[in-house]
């Protein structure tokens, strides 16, 4: 008996130390991954935002960037988003779980880490959750998601369509950080219509486009995309894709979304699968784009 309890608690103390450096490995992913995000930043050129640049762009364009930005608005090179929202776990049948998330975002070069938590139990387990880095850094899409830190669930990085997927997600998700959406910083424009436009961004061999389409205020209402790759069990298939922005927040003479919700655009309806809001936000300018320097913040 005495020799069946060592040979249990040896198998009990290999398992937690197994766990601990399964924790402790994807500790350090973490860490490197916001590493490299920060030591790739630079800063934005021009350093301020000049209308003249807008000339030529479609209408609805020019109009949104006479809306949000000011004259001589310092180009932002940095910002960090705090969100809460709900999160859709299901297929078929939804699955809304509550998450809270820290979303580091660089212009140049674009990238980004979205850092979320999801508490997938209730009551005494509800410590247990699913941790999520969705992310864009070097040049590359990554998607990595653990339960608890040690039970790896997904782990893709750098396949063409991760990649895609990811930069279309920066791409989108330029209501909050408007000056990257300027011609200057790599965004082509289109026109389409009245009340849209096409923007296209390519980086390392990675090239994305989605329409844009402009509410009567100016603002971006809607990003639309017709092949954005979604993730399957059966594998990787492209679909419709749109996100919403809705609510204003101004910061430092910006005007930026809210809130935003996303949905797949499927043959059998249209599928939301998460919304945010912003509850606080950080920005960091091409005068001042140093982390240890004057950042600037608000709250939701």
């Amino acid at each position: 008996m005495l020799a069946v309890f060592i040979v249990l608690g040896l198998l009990a103390a290999s398992t937690a130390g197994l766990f601990m450096w399964r924790v402790n490995t994807w500790r350090v992913m973490s860490g490197d991954l916001v590493c490299e995000l920060e030591a790739r930043k630079q800063c934005p050129f021009p350093l301020v935002y000049d209308p003249a640049e807008t000339s030529g762009l479609p209408a609805p364009v020019r109009r949104y960037f006479e809306t949000v930005l000011r004259p001589g608005q310092p180009l932002i090179a940095a910002v960090a988003l705090e969100h809460e929202g709900e999160i859709n776990l299901g297929g078929e049948r939804p699955n809304w779980k509550p998450f809270t998330s820290l979303q580091r975002v660089t212009t140049c070069p674009p990238g980004f880490d979205w850092f979320a938590r999801v508490p997938l139990m209730s009551g005494i387990a509800s410590g247990i959750a699913a941790e999520v880095h969705d992310a864009f850094v070097g040049g590359r899409g990554i998607l990595r998601v653990r339960v608890a830190g040690a039970v790896s669930l997904v782990d893709l990085t750098g396949t063409a369509d991760i990649n895609k997927g990811e930069l279309m997600r920066y791409l989108a998700e330029g209501a909050w950080y408007p000056t990257a959406l300027l011609p200057s910083q790599g965004v082509v424009w289109e026109a389409v219509d009245a009340t849209s436009a096409r923007a296209t961004l390519e980086m390392d061999g990675t090239q994305v486009s989605m329409l844009f389409r402009f509410a009567a205020s100016g603002l971006i209402e809607s990003v639309w995309a017709k092949d954005r790759p979604m993730m399957e069990k059966q594998g990787v298939r492209s679909m419709p894709w749109e996100g919403r922005w809705t609510g204003v927040i101004e910061v430092n003479g910006m005007r930026v979304p809210r809130e935003g919700e996303v949905a797949w655009l499927l043959p059998t309806g249209r599928r939301p699968y998460w919304w945010g809001r912003v509850t606080h936000v950080r920005y960091a300018f091409s005068d001042d784009w140093l982390p240890s320097t004057g950042e600037s913040e608000s709250s939701g």
